[in-house]
């Protein structure tokens, strides 16, 4: 995956598009290379067994003495999640973080025991350089603190990113600093990178506050009740109004859920939420009564083993469902789970308490990310020649594209392109260049890497169809099978159910192994390849299904009888 040595600048994308998640790409001017986020995508259902899905390190690795820092935009998994990994395949010099980003990612190298000794903090008055690359960052809006756009100038011109961004006149935290944007766009920018993830949704997004007012709502609604709030562990602006929509109303708060755990105490530490003495422990929610109490928890996708499920279960270990419990579904579906939330507030029904999701008639949730018009007012401010859109799938960065025609960039400007794929920058014009071959990388627990495409079909094959054993006990000496094959299966079928159908497998196999046997160059390899092959078409043609087919071999010697007087 070598990249031929630039003439000029070059961007390279390993990660983010054509996907929501796995955000990582590289910009390269000379012997220079600083990368942008290193983010993990989380496993659809197909990827069996696997916990996350990381971008392709080939090109930073064959380029490992090129790399000067690593460029973080604000603290989402799919931003940050790839780090700990990243970091045990390659060393990277510097990490350049905000603050809160900063602490996140501090927290998972700890969880990993990986010692990191260069992680430094940026704001937006910070420039770095490197070589002939000149670095500054401008304030963003998002569902997360200290979110940054990132501008990089070199010889040949500018490439502005924005990150994860919406434009929020009246956001919970700071707004995004419009002035720095405006500046930079009249100063001049080549290409721009900006957030897809709702180009599709018309219109402006809500703004936080107007959540802020419908969670207060539902406050006021339910005095007495005991409220349940399920929401993104990772939007910190959410749970910082919960905190003080609790305070107004003299309610306590307990917290379930690791994730949000570690994200509210990052956060409180940090400043960015206000009121810790609210918090209680699980012990303690016996002591208040029903109005007296928020619980905070994660789950709001229908994980299955999140807090909100288990209480949806009765499985919880310190909270039981009561009949007049309210629960807030602040949050909205992550594509691909909508069946699970909807299984688990019918769960939640079926316990007798009201649920309330997010509504057009009730704002409990907004996206941290730019609507049409929204991504129209970052093209006019930033006014780049170029626009590559990022973070999304194909329909996502195409039409997200046709907005910038819309805004006057020529159609020949825009690139829609995909993971692997290169623009080159020179003298403030850019070209499509090579693509880059890559596969995603699995992570399945504490193997990296190890698991291909050929291991998940094994095990769809498995969840789909079971595993069938073949046991067979052979003197491969004498080349004789000693008894009849013996036929275990886990998942296909029950065995004492279908004593016929087992019948003919083993008759089958018997009749294959001893055609093998009955050949001196046949091996232990040659039998187990022959029993695969002609029984999967025999068992697909009796049952409809394909199995995967694991012969086991015993190579038993047959001691002559010992002769007694």
């Amino acid at each position: 995956m070598e990249v031929k040595k630039p003439n000029g600048t070059k961007l390279i994308v390993l990660g983010g598009l054509g996907e929501v998640g796995k955000n990582m790409y590289c910009v390269m001017h000379n012997d220079n290379i600083v990368i942008i986020d290193a983010g993990v995508s989380f496993p659809e259902s197909e990827l069996l067994g696997i916990d996350y899905v990381l971008p392709d390190f080939t090109f930073l690795k064959e380029n490992e003495d090129k790399i000067k820092a690593l460029l973080i935009t604000h603290g989402h998994e799919d931003h940050i999640g790839s780090i700990p990994f990243l970091l045990q395949s390659i060393k990277i010099p510097a990490i350049y973080a905000p603050r809160h980003a900063k602490e996140l990612i501090a927290v998972k190298l700890e969880d990993r025991n990986i010692r990191y000794d260069n992680l430094n903090v940026y704001t937006e008055d910070t420039i770095l350089k490197f070589g002939k690359i000149e670095i500054e960052f401008f304030r963003t809006t998002h569902s997360i603190p200290d979110s940054h756009g990132i501008s990089l100038t070199t010889p040949d011109g500018r490439i502005v990113t924005t990150g994860d961004f919406k434009f929020d006149l009246t956001p919970i935290g700071p707004v995004a600093d419009l002035y720095k944007m405006a500046k930079i766009g009249h100063e001049g920018v080549d290409l721009l990178i900006s957030d897809s993830t709702n180009a599709l949704n018309e219109g402006f997004s809500t703004s936080e506050s107007k959540v802020d007012d419908a969670l207060c709502e539902m406050f006021d609604l339910y005095p007495q009740e005991r409220i349940i709030i399920a929401t993104f562990a990772s939007n910190i602006y959410r749970v910082k109004h919960i905190f003080e929509t609790c305070y107004k109303h003299n309610r306590k708060i307990c917290v379930f859920g690791r994730s949000m755990e570690n994200n509210i105490k990052i956060s409180t530490e940090g400043g960015y939420i206000e009121h810790k003495e609210l918090l209680i422990t699980p012990d303690e929610v016996k002591n208040y009564k029903p109005g007296e109490i928020a619980i905070l928890c994660t789950g709001s996708q229908g994980e299955p083993l999140a807090a909100l499920s288990r209480m949806s279960t009765n499985s919880h270990k310190h909270i039981k469902l009561r009949p007049d419990d309210i629960v807030i579904f602040s949050s909205s579906a992550i594509p691909g789970n909508a069946l699970s939330i909807s299984k688990i507030i019918n769960k939640l029904y079926l316990n007798g308490v009201r649920v309330y999701t997010n509504k057009a008639l009730s704002d409990l949730h907004t996206s941290g990310h730019a609507n049409e018009e929204e991504l129209k007012l970052m093209i006019r401010l930033i006014n780049p020649k170029y626009l590559m859109p990022f973070h999304g799938d194909y329909r996502m960065l195409k039409h997200h594209a046709n907005l910038g025609i819309d805004c006057g960039i020529p159609k020949e400007n825009t690139f829609v392109i995909k993971n692997g794929d290169t623009l080159n920058l020179i003298n403030h014009k850019i070209t499509k260049g090579e693509s880059m071959p890559g596969a995603d990388i699995y992570v399945d627990g504490n193997r990296i890497g190890e698991i291909g495409s050929t291991v998940i079909k094994d095990r769809k094959s498995m969840a789909n169809d079971g595993i069938l054993v073949v046991i067979i006990n052979v003197d491969m000496k004498k080349r004789e099978l000693l008894i009849k094959p013996n036929i275990t299966t886990r998942g296909f079928i029950q065995v004492n159910e279908n004593e016929e159908l087992i019948k003919k497998i083993e008759n089958l196999a018997e009749k294959i192994i001893k055609e093998q046997l009955s050949d001196p160059h046949s091996t232990f390899a040659i039998i187990k390849n022959e029993l695969v092959s002609k029984l999967i078409p025999y068992i697909n043609e009796l049952t409809g299904r394909k199995p995967i087919i694991l012969p086991v071999i015993l190579d038993i010697k047959k001691e002559a009888p010992i002769e007694t007087k």
